[in-house]
C-alpha cells in the first residue's frame, strides 16, 4: 500500500508540532546552559521541516491518495505485517515479566524470520541488536529496562 506523501507528511507535522508544544513544560536543569527540552526539540523541529518538504513534494505529484501494491496481497507480506503488530503487542504485555533482553531476542529473530531471513542469521543479528539496544539504553542512556526472569543475572 502507498499512502500520499501529503497525507504522511500532515501526520508528522501534527506529532513534530504535538512534541514542540509538550516540552515547552520540561522545566530547566538547573547549572546547565541547555535543558532537558532541547535534544527533542531540534529533532521536533527537523521533523516539522521534513514535513514540509514531504507535503510540498505531495502536492507537487499527481498521485492517487492511496494505491494498494501488490505486497498486501502476498499472504507472506500480510504474515510478516501481523507479526509485526503482534510483537509490539508481545513486547507491551510481557517486557515487565520476561524482560527486555528476552523479549527483543524473540520479536527481532521472529520478525526477521518472517521477512525472510534464514534463521541462523535471524539469532545472531537479534542477538547482537538486543546487545547494543541494551547497553546504548540502559548503560549510557540510564533507561532502566525491565529485567524480568533475568533479575538475578543484571549486570
Amino acid at each position: 500500500m502507498r499512502i500520499h506523501d501529503s497525507l504522511t507528511g500532515s501526520v508528522l507535522l501534527l506529532l513534530s508540532l504535538a512534541v514542540l508544544w509538550h516540552i515547552q513544560g520540561f522545566p530547566p536543569a538547573p547549572g546547565q546552559d541547555f535543558g532537558p527540552a532541547v535534544f527533542p526539540g531540534l529533532i521536533a523541529a527537523g521533523l516539522a521541516l521534513s514535513s514540509l518538504a514531504l507535503i510540498w513534494q505531495g502536492l507537487q505529484s499527481k498521485l492517487p491518495w492511496v494505491t494498494i501494491a501488490g505486497g498486501l496481497r502476498s499472504p507472506q507480506h500480510l504474515a510478516a505485517f501481523f507479526l509485526v503488530i503482534a510483537s509490539m503487542v508481545f513486547y507491551i504485555l510481557l517486557a515487565d515479566r520476561l524482560g527486555f533482553v528476552l523479549c527483543s531476542l524473540l520479536v527481532l529473530t521472529a520478525v526477521q524470520w518472517a521477512c525472510g531471513v534464514r534463521p541462523a542469521m535471524a539469532l545472531a543479528v537479534a542477538v547482537v541488536g538486543t546487545l547494543v539496544i541494551h547497553t546504548a539504553f540502559y548503560k549510557l542512556l540510564k533507561v532502566p529496562l525491565p529485567w524480568g526472569v533475568l533479575q538475578p543475572w543484571a549486570w
